[in-house]
């Protein structure tokens, strides 16, 4: 058995703490034991677990992983404890908020001989899996995938690019690298708005436009228009969800790699690098540009 600690009890930190406590039956995770959490907040305990404080977990030899599930900011900071002190980590995306910073992390995680998964629910959901063999072996000439939702704090989420990340992912993992071109940030900072526009060609050319749009009163949705050299993708489709959660999921693939049943194959650390350069990209060019 491995003892684990979750870090952060948010909504995320939560659902790991339920995951955990209920293993899917006959997998990798029965392997786990939660030993407790870490909470910035005075919680005392949840579900019967007690809390731990900070430095005692990065000391405990009956840890042997943490489960970051903090702010986008803290990222970089916590992992880089966890790692420090011997712990194999699981972080929600983004790894952290430059590609510089995620290239230490994984560096440092190889000269500790530790395992470093990144959280990638949004690749495992039922509906992109059912896109993504829609989208197989076709010839893409031209895309768009808009996404909105409501406010963010910034402060706490990183920039757009960051934030929004999991959409990234969506395009690199269906397309293929894509290479930046151009970007508009236009933000009305007192109504809490913003839109992002990025255009990106793929290898064989082809234009694909990223927005990510966030104000009040708008829903949370994704909307895609994928012109192919003989057909159009208009709408994602709607597909029944996997009786497996996606945090299920996804801690399934990190106690696989815990258990030396699985690894974090190249293409994996590749695209994650890849999505985090571009969003360094975008950010940079936006800061250089005066934005309307």
């Amino acid at each position: 058995m491995l003892g684990v600690i979750v870090v952060g009890i948010g909504i995320a930190g939560r659902v790991r703490i339920r995951d955990l406590l209920n293993p899917l039956p006959n997998s990798a995770i029965e392997k786990l034991k939660l030993i407790g959490f870490v909470s910035r907040r005075t919680l005392g305990n949840i579900e019967l677990l007690k809390q731990i404080m900070l430095e005692e977990a990065l000391r405990s030899d009956e840890i042997h992983a943490a489960i970051i599930s903090l702010e986008n900011q803290f990222h970089e900071e916590y992992v880089r404890k966890f790692l420090d002190a011997g712990k194999h980590v699981c972080v929600e995306y983004p790894m952290a908020l430059s590609v510089a910073a995620a290239r230490e992390l994984w560096d440092l995680a190889d000269s500790k001989g530790k395992i470093l998964h990144v959280e990638h629910i949004e690749l495992l959901s039922a509906e992109y899996k059912q896109l993504k063999r829609q989208v197989s072996g076709k010839e893409l000439m031209e895309g768009t995938l808009h996404f909105t939702g409501g406010p963010l704090d910034r402060q706490r989420t990183g920039f757009p690019t960051f934030s929004g990340v999991s959409r990234l992912s969506w395009l690199v993992d269906l397309f293929g690298e894509l290479t930046f071109k151009s970007a508009t940030l236009k933000e009305q900072q007192e109504q809490q708005y913003w839109k992002l526009t990025t255009l990106f060609h793929t290898k064989n050319s082809r234009p694909l436009i990223w927005i990510e749009e966030r104000g009040p009163g708008l829903k949370r949705k994704k909307s895609i228009n994928f012109q192919f050299k003989l057909d159009t993708l208009d709408h994602i489709p709607e597909v029944p969800n996997s009786h497996v959660g996606l945090f299920m999921q996804d801690l399934n693939l990190f106690a696989q790699k815990l258990a030396g049943q699985t690894l974090t194959e190249p293409s994996e650390k590749n695209r994650i690098l890849h999505c985090l350069g571009l969003a360094d990209e975008i950010r940079a060019f936006c800061e250089q540009i005066p934005q309307n």
